[in-house]
């Protein structure tokens, strides 16, 4: 039995692996405490709804699953449900405690340019547990002396003459990733958004202004980008919170990118006070 378990520990790790080296996300259930299942069952749950291991009842299976979409959906990285409190239909037969944890792979930030406001966003990023990646086609932009510290050694520093091909070798498959477009030109945005596009990510966002980015945009309208996909690219970049300074645009932006990530609204959490 204790090699079973071992081996089903095992199996359920590199189903782990694979789901986040994909960029995917899901869910892993525990069972804590139960006088039917055995403690310490697993059931992975992809976002997609399938399925890997058992807690060892079809219906509490079942109702995990469901769970784990509502889960998914909230905010909360981990938290702990008895199958009666989520699935009152099966409190008769099966009494479990059980522990849902969000497993998803470390959000990446790419930034496409390193002028002030790049710059400061790819510190203020990486200060909060993202994977930066910052690109620029001036070398001196992107040299690791200006980003030296302990925490900024860890950002990924792109020297590149192919805005279009850093973007999409930096992006990947898109999952978990948002970028960042902050260039200091029309054609720089218009490379970048391009590739941004078409690597389909989760998150873009454009800096300039509303006028600048209806030009690029338009742009590639007339190009014949798909208008649904240009109405998902946030432009003008961030939320409105009246930033001047570079630091403060970038956190205007980067708060709306964790805002998306997380489901959220991005409005003042006073408004639900009475």
């Amino acid at each position: 039995m204790a090699n079973h378990k071992k081996q089903s520990d095992a199996t359920i790790r590199d189903r782990i692996r694979k789901l986040l080296a994909e960029g995917s996300t899901g869910t892993l259930v525990t069972v804590l405490q139960s006088e039917v299942l055995q403690v310490g069952a697993k059931l992975l749950i992809r976002d997609g709804g399938d399925t890997f291991a058992d807690l060892g009842d079809a219906s509490v299976n079942k109702a995990a699953v469901q769970e784990a979409f509502r889960f998914l959906r909230g905010r909360d990285e981990a938290k702990s449900s008895r199958v009666s409190e989520f699935a009152p239909e099966l409190a008769s037969t099966v009494d479990a405690l059980l522990l849902f944890e969000r497993i998803e792979a470390e959000p990446r930030l790419v930034i496409g340019g390193a002028g002030h406001v790049g710059a400061s966003l790819a510190r203020l990023a990486a200060l909060i547990g993202y994977d930066v990646t910052l690109i620029d086609d001036r070398g001196e932009f992107v040299a690791r002396e200006l980003f030296s510290s302990a925490l900024e050694r860890g950002i990924n520093l792109v020297a590149t003459q192919s805005w279009s091909e850093a973007l999409r070798e930096s992006i990947g498959n898109g999952r978990s990733v948002s970028v960042a477009i902050v260039t200091r030109g029309h054609k720089q945005d218009e490379d970048c958004l391009r590739a941004a596009i078409s690597a389909r990510p989760d998150y873009i966002g454009m800096i300039g202004s509303k006028r600048r980015t209806n030009i690029v945009l338009d742009k590639l309208r007339e190009e014949g980008f798909d208008p649904a996909e240009l109405q998902r690219v946030r432009a003008p970049i961030g939320l409105d919170i009246g930033a001047v300074s570079p630091e403060e645009v970038a956190l205007a932006i980067l708060a709306e990118i964790v805002a998306e990530r997380r489901g959220a609204e991005g409005g003042s959490l006073s408004r639900w006070r009475r």
